[in-house]
Parts: C-alpha cells; structure tokens; sequence
C-alpha cells in the first residue's frame, strides 16, 4: 500500500457511520434494535490490494478497505460493533473491523472494514 499523507482534498466520498441500538423486548431482556446514525464524514477510502490475506478474502467476495476521516469526539468513540455506510450509495455497507489512530496526533483515524460481509 503507498503511503500518502492525508488530505482534505481526498476526501471525496461521504459516509454515515452507524451503531446498532439496544431495545427492551418487554420482558426486561435487551435485544438489538435497528442501526442508527450517529454521525456523518466526509472519507477517503482505499481499497487494499496486495498481500496473500488481501487476495485471499477477495477470493471469497471480500473486499478489505482502509477507511480515513478526520477526528472528532464522536470518531474517536468508534468501536468494531459499529458499521459504515456510503452516502450516496446505501448499499455499500462497510463492516469496521479496528479504529486506528496512526499519526498519534489525533487529526486522523484509519479505519480498516471490510465489504461484502455479513453485518
């Protein structure tokens, strides 16, 4: 993967990021609820390409991607129970797998998720 240092200018794509809620199913049991928004960025994403894991869960509908937004509060709150979803495209759903905060300076998060799993 080519490293290259982040930019405003490559975030081109807008992706809603979204928790699963947690309901009462009457009987004093939590259960999950329906998926809600908790907040909106503007992302880039690249796609990873290389490498025998890479290849190998693109061999099995998978597509691995790095995810990168700028941080904030409610980023920074991200967990792998979370999830990603295009924008404009809301069938591409983009299941995280780890938050990364790679340049320790807190202005970007990396976020690795996958595509074409289940949620």
């Amino acid at each position: 993967m080519v490293v290259t240092k982040p930019g405003a200018g490559r975030m081109r794509e807008k992706l809603l990021f979204q928790v699963r809620s947690t309901e009462d199913d009457g009987y004093g049991n939590p259960q999950s609820g329906d998926w809600a928004t908790v907040f909106a960025s503007a992302a880039e994403i690249i796609p990873l390409k290389g490498g025998e894991p890479v290849l190998a869960a693109r061999l099995t509908g998978v597509q691995p991607y790095i995810i990168r937004i700028r941080s904030s509060a409610a980023a920074r709150g991200m967990t792998t129970a979370w999830r990603a979803i295009d924008a404009r495209n809301q069938n591409q759903i983009f299941n995280i797998r780890s938050v990364a905060n790679t340049d320790q300076k807190n202005a970007w998060l990396d976020i690795m998720a996958e595509d074409g799993v289940a949620t």
